[in-house]
């Protein structure tokens, strides 16, 4: 598969790097080993172009079609297409080299290599003229986007086991499998989309940090800013799992905020000679542009509407150092080969660590032509309620966010980092070693057993309880504690949240019993008195001894009282029927002993009533909304967990599941 072919006198010497070499290593031996869809992720500034050219230059033609000798290389925009279609030529010039965009650039489909856009190839007949039985191969630019319907419409005319979008659609017969291979600095989705949907595996994957190591990419200057802004209330895109934009720059889009921004750029980057800014939207983009020539400096901007040929003008000038500042949303986190640039500011919030690493990666290539040493990355932190999940330099290091980062370089935060894990690591062991001087409890753990149910702690749902009173007081959750009076009513104690004009307490009432409960239910009436005041107290300990004062006084006097008690005769009997066909009709569908041992067979009359009481009590509405609260928690960590999952890029297969 694999040619031997070498260029001489016509062709440019590219002298590879080791990494690179090991690149093209890699993937010959998926292919040679029978892969036909592979990826590569590398970051920017580490030469994807000139490796998948050279990769090009390295795969044969099919020994039963040695006239097969075409690729097709696809990218998202007319930049790339352009950088793509020089490299090869600059690489190869005995090449035919054809661009296929628009109206501008029609190719014919016979050249050896044509780079093509992606919006262009999804014109059918544009697509007609690359025959899959007359490609070699097919390179896939900024190959994150691949399991897009749009890509995988065009990348089904290429291969049948990749799933068109399109029902219609009907699947070439090939001869031969066609080598398509994917390269990007973000080998992921924040989507959802599976990449396995078109690559079966990664072959080769370097990170930015490990690059900027070896020094194959420029040295870097981390700085984080603190800035007076507040994320809780930013929506979030459940497909990309990242901030809104409209709802972010709410919240970023400020005077305030934008003049920050250049205050810091003034502080720390004023000498820097190309300061590339990343915004939230095209508003922000306006916004924060103005507040920088406000502040005197020769800022530009472009977004997506900014027509072609000024957006080209505008990218020369910056390439040419005309202008200091360049500011953009969208538009240059990909594919932007500006080597000069000395200088990222992310003013833009991001979850998403591919986002945040396409950002400063803008500014990662070497470029000693200009001057330049390093790049200087400044991103701005909510110091504010920070919310979780949130990308950030200390973030991407492991560090706390409110880690005070300040001209650091990758060595200097990744020392630090191991420092936090040692220091983390020792603080664990002598906590977990320390044996003397345990000092006695200065206050009682509340644990509350909010499912109805469950057999612990003789069924009281709130085992701390216990700890207070001698007394059978069940909990029923939200801090509502219930003591039932043998008949004679019951006893409520809860907790009042502060408001203007008294702090948190606890508010305690007794309702009494003015009819014995069977007859009232015969009449249709209320057994019930209505509830009176019995005191308020600033803790539950309190109030719990007021009220078992009370009972003892008021409602159950002398030895009646003792039937009250936790250990009182009566509640270590067995259950009657009437309690066992009371609690069956109204348990869930779940194991009633945590434990595991006790049923319902021979549960106390004592844990009975408690069940009772609590049932009673809305212990179970409590119980289902809470565990439906937990659930939706539960949901959102593991979409939450799954979002990062994506983001992590390892070699390996690629794994594929129904796209919807």
């Amino acid at each position: 598969m694999f040619s031997s072919r070498r260029y001489f006198a016509s062709a440019v010497t590219v002298k590879l790097r080791p990494y690179q070499e090991s690149c093209l290593e890699a993937c010959k031996n998926a292919l040679q080993a029978g892969a036909t869809r592979i990826g590569v992720s590398l970051p920017t500034g580490a030469g994807k172009t000139t490796v998948f050219i050279s990769l090009l230059a390295q795969i044969s033609p099919p020994s039963h079609s040695p006239s097969v000798s075409r690729s097709l290389i696809i990218v998202n925009s007319i930049e790339l297409a352009r950088q793509s279609a020089a490299q090869a030529a600059a690489q190869f010039p005995q090449w035919r080299v054809e661009i296929e965009q628009g109206v501008k650039h029609q190719a014919s489909g016979n050249a050896d290599v044509t780079v093509a856009t992606y919006q262009t190839l999804l014109q059918p007949q544009r697509l007609a003229k690359f025959h899959p039985g007359d490609l070699k191969a097919v390179i896939v630019d900024e190959a994150h986007h691949a399991a897009a319907p749009s890509y995988r419409r065009i990348l089904a005319h290429f291969d049948p086991a990749i799933r068109s979008p399109d029902p219609t659609f009907q699947p070439p017969q090939l001869s031969r499998p066609i080598p398509i291979i994917g390269f990007s600095a973000t080998f992921s989705r924040h989507d959802g989309l599976a990449l396995g949907s078109v690559f079966q595996q990664i072959v080769y994957h370097r990170d930015f940090l490990e690059m900027i190591k070896e020094q194959w990419l420029c040295d870097v200057r981390f700085t984080s800013v603190k800035a007076n802004i507040d994320l809780r209330n930013v929506t979030v895109n459940s497909k990309t799992g990242d901030f809104n934009a409209t709802s972010l720059a709410h919240v970023i889009n400020t005077d305030t905020v934008n003049n920050l921004v250049v205050q810091a750029w003034l502080d720390r980057a004023r000498q820097r000679q190309s300061t590339l800014v990343f915004c939230v939207n095209i508003a922000h983009v306006r916004a924060l542009t103005k507040a920088f020539q406000d502040f005197g400096v020769d800022a530009r901007f472009l977004h997506s509407g900014t027509p072609a040929a000024e957006r080209h003008a505008l990218i020369t000038a910056f390439k040419a150092g005309e202008y200091p500042v360049l500011i953009n949303c969208a538009i240059l986190t990909e594919g932007a080969d500006i080597p000069n640039i000395d200088c990222i500011i992310v003013a833009r919030p991001t979850r998403s660590r591919n986002v945040f690493a396409q950002m400063i990666g803008r500014g990662m290539r070497q470029s000693p032509s200009t001057g330049k040493v390093n790049c200087r990355i400044i991103d701005f932190v909510d110091s504010t309620n920070r919310v979780a999940g949130v990308i950030s330099t200390p973030t991407l290091f492991g560090l706390d966010p409110e880690e005070l980062i300040d001209d650091e370089s990758v060595e200097t935060l990744e020392a630090r980092a191991q420092i936090a894990i040692l220091q983390d690591a020792g603080d664990e062991k002598a906590t977990s070693d320390s044996r003397d001087d345990i000092p006695d409890p200065k206050y009682i753990t509340y644990v509350d057993y909010e499912n109805p149910f469950a057999l612990v702690d003789s069924c009281s749902g709130a085992p701390h309880v216990s700890k207070l009173s001698v007394n059978a007081w069940v909990g029923c959750g939200d801090d509502i504690y219930i003591l039932e009076c043998l008949g004679k009513g019951y006893i409520r104690v809860e907790r009042v949240a502060a408001d203007e004009e008294q702090p948190t307490h606890y508010r305690a009432t007794f309702t009494e019993a003015t009819m014995h409960i069977p007859s009232a239910k015969a009449f249709k009436l209320s057994p019930f008195m209505r509830k009176r005041l019995i005191m308020t107290a600033e803790t539950l300990s309190d109030a719990i001894r007021g009220c078992d004062t009370y009972a003892a006084q008021k409602v159950l006097r002398g030895s009646l009282a003792l039937g009250l008690l936790r250990t009182a005769k009566w509640r270590k009997a067995s259950a009657s029927d009437s309690q066992k066909n009371f609690i069956q009709k109204r348990r869930v569908k779940r194991l009633l002993d945590e434990g595991g041992t006790t049923t319902l067979q021979n549960i106390t009359k004592g844990e009975a009533a408690n069940i009772i009481t609590r049932l009673k009590h809305g212990a179970k509405a409590h119980y289902e909304k809470k565990a439906k609260e937990m659930k939706k928690t539960s949901e959102l960590a593991e979409k939450e967990r799954r979002r990062k999952e994506r983001e992590t890029v390892q070699v390996g297969p690629l794994v594929d599941y129904e796209i919807h």
